[in-house]
């Protein structure tokens, strides 16, 4: 691997500058090397067939390293991941850098390196990127953004439009535990037992469900900032659910969360149903189907312990409501604001 004549990052003469050259051409282009990188123009000229989804997410997680990952993971994985909800197969990847003066290579290296591991394990190429320094003070060390593209599956119709009274509701995995890990290590904060973050590419997961299931699979969401709550109140409110508006129940005691995590949002006054995920879907389902692909689910990577949560309903539009573990029933609003800041 290449090797640095740095230690920390200065500010260069703008985007062509000494330093951002010795960055890249040392650094970037040489561990990230593929044929569209290569080739070191302004874009990526790509060969794409048939329908096509674009996403684009920025990440400013504090901190950018915490337990289970960084921030160069964290920002492959959620672009990955983005694609694999609209029934997408992720193929290629922008990179851009915001770096604050201070940050040091080795901080630096670290993070181009779980890139290039994120980026080989879901199987897309970095393409095309940019680099910027800023003055120490202004960025928080490292800010990323990170465009994705990818060619849908033959048989996805991923769409809202989709949901029905009837459906049900899978979630792939335990909840909360990307949201409690980040706050196990912010400000001091340390829990008893250790916390890691469930960061993963769920796209080979997905594609595994879409050649089995197809269409039957209505709707598929990523459960990030504002959690899974937050995501079935989108869900739910969405006028263009459907025929018509629906409502959604959930039942708590299915919902999987690890013990650790239900002690330290308990211990902070958090409900896990707003904490941020970053290697968990939901899945709203055809009914007919639900309980084989559930079964099919749960045999693939990152879904072993996922499970039905809920179903969706014609009761109360528009409204996310709880049948507790005693029996009682409870709304489940919009969350207000940012329960957790910098998780993503």
């Amino acid at each position: 691997m290449p090797k640095l004549d740095f230690d920390i990052i200065t500010l260069g003469h703008g985007s062509g500058g000494i330093l951002t050259n010795k960055l890249l051409e040392a650094g970037v282009f040489d561990l990230l090397s593929n044929p569209l990188l290569d080739t070191h123009h302004d874009g990526a000229m790509l060969n794409l067939t048939g329908r096509v989804a674009f996403t684009t997410d920025s990440y400013v997680i504090s901190p950018v390293f915490f337990p289970g990952g960084n921030i160069g993971e964290l920002a492959v994985n959620g672009t990955v991941n983005d694609l694999a909800m609209c029934g997408a197969i992720p193929k290629y990847l922008s990179l851009g850098f915001i770096l604050e003066e201070g940050l040091t290579m080795a901080e630096f290296w670290d993070i181009l390196v779980s890139i290039k591991g994120a980026s080989e394990r879901a199987g897309v190429q970095i393409v095309t990127g940019d680099t910027k320094v800023v003055e120490r003070g202004k960025g928080d060390k490292i800010f990323i953004n990170t465009s994705g593209i990818g060619e849908l599956h033959p048989q996805a119709n991923i769409s809202i439009k989709n949901v029905r009274a009837g459906d049900k509701i899978i979630v792939s995995g335990h909840i909360a535990t990307h949201g409690m890990a980040i706050m196990s290590v912010r400000e001091g904060l340390e829990f008893e037992t250790s916390l890691t973050s469930d960061t993963a590419p769920l796209n080979h997961t997905v594609l595994a469900l879409l050649d089995e299931f197809g269409q039957d699979i209505h709707l598929l969401r990523d459960p990030t900032r504002g959690g899974v709550a937050t995501v079935l109140n989108e869900i739910a409110r969405d006028r263009n659910v459907g025929a018509t508006r629906v409502g959604i129940d959930l039942k708590q005691a299915a919902i999987p969360v690890l013990d650790e995590v239900a002690g330290a949002c308990e211990l902070l006054g958090l409900d896990p149903l707003y904490v941020a995920n970053e290697g968990v879907f939901l899945a709203i389902i055809a009914p007919e189907v639900a309980d084989a692909f559930l079964e099919k689910l749960q045999t693939l990577d990152y879904g072993q312990s996922a499970a039905i949560i809920g179903e969706v309903v014609a009761e109360h539009p528009g409204q996310v409501v709880l049948t507790s573990r005693i029996g009682g029933r409870r709304v489940v609003n919009m969350l207000v604001g940012e329960q957790l800041p910098r998780i993503c």
